[in-house]
């Protein structure tokens, strides 16, 4: 690496001068990671202004914790792993003044989403977004994240059952959210 040069391109470099202050190394975590974070915020959140609360405080977290990071793992994940857990606080925050309703467990859930496929990312995650919040982030959890309905369950303070039937409802409204964007 060149010394006048502003981007890090070593990792361990990049996490050691983050550790140690050093604030171009941070300004450079920032440019590497701000996008992709900010699509995974927006992914849970209503709108953009909470997306870029998310954001923000995902960014003090990762740098109040870099010394955690043990190097197990891509940095990536563990840096995605933090915004997501970040975006759930938030959501939780938000569910408390908005209770999640205990529902009946609905037991079909239908795996076809050929339209998805269809569709440009924007569309799908503008799509996303019309979803409830409780719909969103159960959807976003278990489908994009790959978190179990127990562990869902765990996170949000409700039951498995109740996860289950959001992410089937919320499957339910996509694909009828995805005939009526494909009718206009």
């Amino acid at each position: 690496m060149h010394p006048s040069s502003n981007y890090i391109t070593n990792e361990h470099d990049l996490i050691r001068g983050c550790i140690d202050g050093v604030r171009k190394y941070q300004e450079s975590m920032y440019g590497i990671y701000a996008g992709k974070m900010y699509s995974v915020c927006l992914r849970y959140c209503n709108n953009s202004d909470d997306a870029q609360d998310v954001l923000q405080d995902g960014f003090v977290k990762i740098f109040k914790n870099l010394e955690k990071f043990r190097g197990e793992g891509s940095f990536e994940g563990w840096v995605r792993r933090i915004f997501v857990n970040t975006a759930i606080e938030h959501y939780r925050k938000k569910a408390n003044l908005i209770s999640i309703s205990e529902t009946v467990e609905v037991s079909r859930e239908d795996d076809n989403f050929n339209s998805l496929d269809r569709l440009a990312e924007k569309d799908i995650l503008n799509i996303i977004k019309k979803l409830s919040p409780g719909y969103r982030t159960v959807f976003n959890m278990y489908v994009i994240e790959g978190y179990s309905h127990k562990e869902i369950g765990e996170l949000l303070n409700i039951s498995e059952g109740t996860s289950k039937s959001q992410l089937a409802r919320a499957k339910m409204l996509l694909q009828k959210l995805v005939i009526e964007a494909k009718l206009t």
